[in-house]
């Protein structure tokens, strides 16, 4: 899997981290000060990059976390076969993807587009 290893400490809001195997932006990021007994924790919330779903963890200030590599690529719409569903081209490589479209962007060809993707999992992020 494409991902690497940060502190807790090292993190902010908008970077990315993996929440319950799933590649997720950081939506809020606090700490509390160490207690008594322990090391200072963070509270993170985040919303998944593919999924949309929002999670949440508690995790020591010096704790390793993984953090996915997400590229984001430019790419060309060469036609929408359906509402949800375009066939894309990347710039870079040449190849064409099939990408599910989101329901508040409207495609035709030609459109170009930046794109999200880490390993086989891809989303659309602006026309």
């Amino acid at each position: 899997m494409a991902k690497t290893q940060k502190e807790v400490r090292d993190l902010q809001e908008g970077n990315y981290l993996m929440m319950d195997d799933e590649p997720c932006k950081i939506t809020a990021y606090s700490t509390a000060k160490p207690g008594k007994h322990g090391s200072a924790k963070a509270r993170i919330e985040g919303k998944g990059v593919f999924d949309g779903q929002k999670r949440s963890l508690s995790q020591p200030v010096d704790a390793k976390i993984w953090v996915p590599i997400i590229n984001r690529k430019q790419g060309q719409v060469v036609s929408v076969e359906s509402a949800d569903v375009a066939q894309v081209m990347d710039l870079e490589t040449y190849e064409t993807i099939t990408i599910k479209t989101p329901g508040d962007v409207s495609l035709s060809p030609d459109d170009e587009i930046e794109y999200l993707e880490m390993e086989s999992q891809r989303k659309i992020i602006e026309s």
